[in-house]
């Protein structure tokens, strides 16, 4: 088994024929760049015009399909994939690049343009899969993947398009193994991961990339704030998504996540006005999850920063409607709206307000938590109301 970490190059850029690649070509890219950039402001129709172009003039190239199913898939992950309306249309355009994608990688197996595309539409199938629990096909479509990014690896220094799966194994390789057991016998041929190197990638391919700029930068994110719990260093990510792409309700919810956990509370009041803004807009990718996040920060803002308890109320309790209309009701935002609403109807001297939410808390919140203890103790106290 090779030592060497993932980031080689088998065969010399000079050696490798990339006539008629789109990827590397810089026309196309000029092209596109308006488009690509649409995608992930959620300008979907725009981007989509131009991408239905492409195919027109290329109908046998992997390349706008696998755009057209970024696009779609763009559709999806704002619900955190609890929308399912798109899955169909999503599958076709990633079968269509597979299908385009291996007629070209038959007629020559050193086409790694071919290979990246097979490999990126595999492992976006995969993950979809998973979200959907059809792990089956999820591992089905990851060793599909595998297989494919072990051969584009080879022109890895030939575009920093190549090094974004790389990044990624190198980072999640472990995980790959220890969620995926049926993968492990194709992970014998990769080299050993490493994620102090998967972040640098990911951080190369960000500056560097293209296509696959922004879904580095995607990735990097999660990576920092939910597996090294390094809030600090997301923060930057977030707000550079954000402000980039102003109307992608994920990365907005994503920045004033992360502007609130980091105490930056004038950027996550004025993002969480905006989503809310937008939500009532009936903005695309605006739905649910991201007014839970908003109404709850904003709630936390009035009744902590300005002392307005009525507006503080007003938020919270939008805060659980929205909760409540995504079936998000296990913890989390609406757990602590109940609970600071409990503490708001104390104040006030609501005893019937007190219990209502109290008796919410006690369900929901873990039993040795803080929150847990503080609504039992309440309650036992004013059992006679």
């Amino acid at each position: 088994m090779p030592t060497v970490a993932l980031d080689s190059v088998g065969v010399l850029p000079s050696a490798v024929d990339t006539k008629g690649w789109l990827l590397l070509d810089k026309d196309i890219q000029t092209e596109l760049e308006g488009a690509v950039y649409n995608v992930y402001n959620f300008k979907f129709d725009k981007a989509e015009k131009q991408f239905r172009s492409l195919r027109r003039r290329y109908p046998n190239h992997p390349m706008p399909y696998f755009l057209m199913g970024l696009s779609t898939w763009w559709k999806i992950q704002p619900t955190s994939f609890q929308t399912t309306q798109y899955d169909k249309v999503f599958y076709a355009y990633m079968d269509t690049a597979v299908t385009k994608a291996q007629k070209m990688f038959d007629a020559d197996n050193n086409n790694y343009e071919a290979s990246f595309f097979l490999s990126a539409a595999y492992g976006f199938t995969g993950r979809l899969h998973g979200e959907r629990h059809d792990w089956r096909k999820a591992t089905v479509d990851a060793r599909r993947s595998l297989n494919y990014l072990k051969k584009s690896q080879e022109a890895n220094g030939l575009s920093p398009e190549f090094q974004f799966g790389q990044a990624l194994f190198n980072y999640y390789s472990i995980w790959i193994s220890e969620n995926y057991p049926l993968l492990r016998p194709v992970l014998l041929f990769f080299p050993k991961g490493d994620k102090k190197l998967g972040i640098q990638q990911l951080r190369s391919v960000a500056n560097n990339g293209f296509y696959t700029a922004t879904e580095a930068r995607v990735f990097l994110l999660r990576i920092l704030k939910n597996e090294e719990n390094n809030a600090e260093e997301a923060l930057p990510v977030s707000k550079f998504l954000a402000t980039t792409y102003p109307d992608n309700g994920f990365f907005q919810r994503y920045y004033a996540l992360l502007a609130y956990d980091q105490g930056e509370f004038a950027d996550c009041e004025r993002v969480s006005r905006e989503i809310l803004d937008k939500i009532n807009r009936g903005m695309p990718g605006y739905e649910g999850i991201s007014g839970r996040y908003a109404s709850y920060f904003l709630g936390y803002l009035m009744q902590n920063r300005y002392r307005d308890l009525t507006k503080a109320k007003d938020y919270y309790q939008r805060c659980i409607v929205f909760s409540e209309s995504t079936g998000d009701t296990d913890g989390g935002f609406y757990l602590f709206a109940n609970f600071n609403l409990a503490r708001v109807a104390v104040k006030e001297k609501d005893a019937a307000g007190a219990r209502r939410y109290y008796e919410v808390v006690a369900d929901k919140a873990a039993r040795k938590s803080d929150q847990y203890k503080e609504a039992k103790l309440w309650l036992k106290k004013n059992a006679k109301f």
